[in-house]
């Protein structure tokens, strides 16, 4: 859930997951037209034969001490390349696959501002309207007034919410097979006070995706999965995107194993795992290429009219240590390029992956995921060190949309 958005201390790292959500992933203005039918003739090369720019990238993360990486270009033209690097299983030494699936944390809120956006077209919600309107009563507690707190700014990370994150998923291993409901995370969220008062600057927190997840669910009177399902995993024909059933622990189709630690470097087999605690703010499963595939069509205008997806990327400043200038909008972040223009996307972290992944001006998609986060391999007390291992992705995935 933590993609895109500050580097803290190890507590708020595993809290946010923002890959499980977003610490800096990036994404970028769509300036071409590409249809989905060309975005799926793919060119795939396979893990440990294929050569060149992309594959050598992958190869240096996986240098650096992440088990496996995997990416996915699509060009403005349609053509798709997939590559893959390292080990997919450190227990049988079977290469990465080329396109697996992936838990994409935080990314899932960009699916899940889409959906709320798609009911704002419909008229079901309004941005700017308190979120008591669709949950009356529910969002309260020491300086929290959900009368005071606009859909807007939960989108935004506008609304002061408190996190729930850093307590409910702050031991990976423990949370692993563990259930947590959505009432009880907020539950969680509500029992801490404000962190600010609404609209007075800007914080990261999955609490305001998970409140999303709710009205979501309130104002359509369907589960969250089903309507990401239906608005977007089924339009597109993404077979291997879907949000985990409850309890549902394994991933479906073909991935790398995930790792965490407990001890920095001691990686374990973190893949089977619950994501309940990520729900709305990061549980969703997706591949590289799948995810290119939805910021492609979100920024070509194919799931959002024009004038809301302009709402969707009017931002304000998110502070990202890992990249300078970025800003956030309503679940869409923005992110100056090294070459110039601005790229559009998320990322996300949550414990076994981490995915950095963005559009840039020309229309070039680019996702990259790695099997581990960055402090299960650099020890979280040395921020210099981690914070390098932070940005050789985002490096990567800058250098490909500017390179390719």
């Amino acid at each position: 859930m933590n993609d895109q958005t500050q580097i803290q201390t190890k507590t708020q790292h595993q809290t946010r997951h923002r890959t499980i959500i977003a610490v800096s992933a990036a994404a970028a203005l769509l300036a071409g037209t590409v249809s989905l039918s060309a975005c799926s003739s793919a060119v795939e090369q396979t893990a440990g034969t294929a050569s060149g720019p992309l594959q050598d990238r992958m190869q240096s993360l996986v240098d650096a001490g992440y088990p496996a990486a995997l990416a996915s270009v699509i060009g403005p033209d349609g053509e798709a390349i997939d590559v893959a690097a390292g080990i997919g299983d450190l227990a049988t030494d079977e290469p990465a696959p080329v396109d697996g699936e992936v838990r994409i944390a935080s990314n899932t809120k960009m699916f899940v501002s889409t959906v709320v956006l798609q009911l704002v077209q419909e008229g079901k919600v309004a941005l700017d309207a308190p979120i008591d309107t669709y949950l009356p009563g529910l969002i309260t507690g020491e300086g929290i007034d959900g009368t005071r707190i606009t859909v807007r700014q939960l989108l935004q990370h506008t609304a002061g919410l408190p996190e729930y994150a850093d307590q409910i998923a702050a031991d990976a291993f423990a949370a692993q097979e563990r259930y947590t409901s959505p009432r009880d995370m907020l539950d969680i969220a509500l029992a801490k006070p404000a962190v600010f008062a609404p609209g007075e600057r800007w914080e990261y927190s999955n609490t305001n995706y998970l409140v999303l997840g709710l009205m979501v669910e309130s104002v359509t009177d369907r589960a969250l999965a089903q309507q990401i399902d239906e608005r977007i995993v089924k339009p597109l024909d993404l077979e291997h995107t879907y949000f985990p059933a409850p309890g549902e622990r394994e991933l479906r189709g073909e991935h790398p194993h995930g790792y965490h630690a407990k001890t920095v470097g001691d990686l374990l087999d973190i893949t089977a795992l619950d994501t309940s605690f990520a729900w709305s703010a990061g549980a969703l499963v997706s591949t590289p290429h799948e995810l290119n595939v939805f910021m492609k069509a979100l920024l070509d205008g194919e799931l959002l009219e024009k004038e809301t997806l302009a709402e969707m990327q009017t931002t304000v400043p998110a502070g990202d240590e890992l990249w300078p200038g970025a800003g956030y909008g309503l679940g869409l972040q923005s992110y100056p390029l090294s070459c110039g223009g601005v790229a559009w996307g998320h990322g996300g972290d949550i414990p076994g992956t981490q995915t950095r992944n963005a559009v840039g001006p020309d229309g070039t998609a680019v996702t990259i995921a790695v099997t581990s986060l960055p402090w299960a391999v650099v020890s979280p007390d040395d921020n210099e060190r981690l914070m390098k291992q932070y940005r050789i992705v985002v490096d990567a995935l800058d250098a490909t949309l500017c390179e390719r």
